[in-house]
């Protein structure tokens, strides 16, 4: 039985990378108990496009901020809250690091793109992850 509004469970993501070297990197933050790694997230707000929500959440919970892409990489889904989440996950690339932010308590570190894989939880989330470099690769 859900224990929220509907609107909870519609939600956005997006994934913070940067070239160095040739190689894609990928900034990982911990979650809010700081027990596993994650990529930005949170409820979409009604009064935004779910890009631009993802972008706040980006800024809330990581410190960052860049160019989100318009059109989602994907999405997928996980339990919470006694239903499903349904999460539409955004390219961000990262062009400014804040010093200080809202939700400074998380660790956020660049990694590899290999090993953001391997460190988020969600099987959905990751092969959403192994996408990225299809679309950087027009750009």
């Amino acid at each position: 039985m859900r224990t929220k509004p509907d609107y909870y469970y519609d939600q956005s993501a997006v994934i913070p990378y940067r070239m160095r070297d040739g190689h894609i990197q990928v900034l990982a933050v911990t979650s809010r108990r700081g027990k596993r790694w994650v990529i930005p997230k949170g409820v979409r707000e009604q009064a935004m496009t779910p890009a631009a929500s993802a972008a706040k959440e980006a800024r809330e919970e990581a410190g960052i901020e860049g160019e989100v892409a318009s059109t989602a990489l994907g999405r997928y889904q996980y339990d919470k809250w006694g239903g499903t989440c349904t999460v539409e996950v955004y390219p961000l690339r990262v062009t400014h690091e804040l010093e200080s932010w809202e939700e400074e308590f998380r660790r956020r570190e660049w990694v590899s793109l290999e090993t953001a894989i391997e460190r988020m939880r969600e099987p959905g989330l990751r092969e959403i992850l192994q996408m990225l470099p299809a679309f950087i690769a027009p750009a």
